[in-house]
């Protein structure tokens, strides 16, 4: 039984998906070459039928499982991808699984879910977390007998996401000299690592994780895989509390570099693909294209590949990512304002407050007679970030006491 995944292992695999899923496109993209003065190419694995990569590893893995383990059924734990990747693949070898996934995982995957897997496929909501939808997963697995189809810790799911790297350094013969990967559990950036090690040594992969769920920039820091004790759960597909045993171990032996980045400016690629490129990206699918301008002058002129690893993209999800990117803009601000309970004070708030271009967004507000003030929550909309800081001092100057709450975010988030 092999331990680590192999270059042979991964020709194989090829072979094996030819049929199965697309050879998605590497293809320039003109305005973000421009953005960072490089060459800047996307790997389309948006464009999968699944839209996503996992396709690639859950059918590699599926296809070499027994007859009695086929008949035995399987089962998988995802927040999302890998889930529709498997049920995918159920419904074409004609294998019974459960799909369990967080009950906090879009509306849009878990259709989808149930859409490629049809009667093959049951999907179980349990748990607010992956991981904790993870650990029941394990136990049924054990309790039923059936495969665990792991969404990344396991060789051979490992070397069916490998076959991006043999297509790239087919489709750009010429070196890239670098390549932006993100990073969920650690399978595709491990994949990929094991290919260009060995066929294209010179390319710098580099790791990409969102700011609040970086479990393997922690692990290789520390030096071995810790437990992330806080987790931003919105970048779903990349939100692991824990990297994998086996992707953590290939990434501490060939990973140089992680690079981290805000969640609110995942939310600003997000919408600058969908605006300007019209591409529909989900949150983990922008991950790495969300790091580009993190990379300096010394890549400038350079060759620079980036995953775009998935699309499904809940359409009930666009108001709250406009709003974290606002926020991350410093655009949109959100106050505890203690209004005056007399008649004109709303007015006088609109009139001196308020700047020509700021718009209120949000206001909730309610009278008590038996007070001389009552509180109002106040979201305000900037035309530009420097305008916050005369919005505070015609707030301090007309005397309205407030609360500032975006620095806040245990109140924050019970307010708003």
């Amino acid at each position: 039984m092999k331990t680590l995944p192999t270059l042979e292992g991964i020709r194989e695999a090829r072979s094996q998906l030819k049929g199965v899923c697309l050879q998605s496109p590497f293809v320039k993209s003109e305005r973000l070459s421009k953005l960072i003065n490089a060459s800047v190419f996307l790997k389309r694995e948006d464009l999968q039928e699944i839209r996503s990569f996992k396709i690639r590893g859950a059918y590699t893995k599926m296809n070499t499982l027994t007859p009695s383990e086929r008949k035995q059924g399987v089962l998988c734990a995802s927040a999302g991808n890998h889930a529709q990747g498997v049920a995918f693949t159920c419904k074409a070898l004609k294998i019974k699984g459960q799909v369990y996934m967080p009950a906090t995982t879009p509306q849009q995957k878990v259709a989808q879910v149930q859409y490629f897997g049809g009667d093959y496929v049951k999907t179980l909501l349990v748990g607010d977390t992956f991981d904790e939808c993870q650990q029941v997963a394990f136990e049924a697995s054990k309790k039923e007998k059936k495969v665990f189809i792991h969404a990344f810790d396991d060789v051979s799911v490992i070397e069916g996401q490998a076959t991006i790297a043999l297509e790239l350094l087919e489709q750009h013969p010429e070196e890239l000299d670098a390549l932006l990967v993100p990073i969920g559990g650690g399978g595709l950036i491990a994949g990929l690592l094991t290919v260009f090690k060995s066929l294209s040594p010179k390319t710098e992969i580099i790791g990409v994780e969102p700011k609040g769920a970086s479990s393997m920039k922690l692990a290789l820091d520390t030096g071995y895989r810790v437990p992330l004790q806080t987790m931003d759960r919105f970048v779903d597909g990349a939100a692991v509390r824990e990297a994998g045993a086996l992707p953590f171990s290939i990434c501490n032996s060939h990973l140089k570099t992680i690079l981290t980045v805000d969640e609110g400016k995942i939310c600003q690629t997000l919408l600058d693909l969908y605006n300007k490129d019209g591409i529909v990206a989900e949150p983990a699918g922008a991950l790495a294209i969300s790091a580009l301008d993190q990379l300096g002058k010394s890549y400038e002129k350079k060759t620079i590949g980036v995953m775009l690893c998935g699309g499904n993209n809940d359409i009930l999800r666009m108001q709250e990512i406009r709003e974290r990117a606002l926020i991350y803009a410093n655009l949109k601000h959100y106050f505890l304002i203690q209004f005056p309970q007399r008649a004109g004070a709303l007015k006088e708030f609109v009139t001196h407050v308020l700047g020509p271009t700021d718009d209120i967004t949000h206001f909730e507000f309610s009278k008590k007679n038996y007070r001389n003030s009552a509180p109002a929550v106040v979201g305000i909309e900037l035309l530009q970030a420097s305008d916050f800081d005369l919005l505070v001092k015609r707030m301090k100057k007309h005397k309205f006491k407030f609360q500032y709450l975006n620095d806040k975010p245990d109140l924050f988030q019970f307010l708003v």
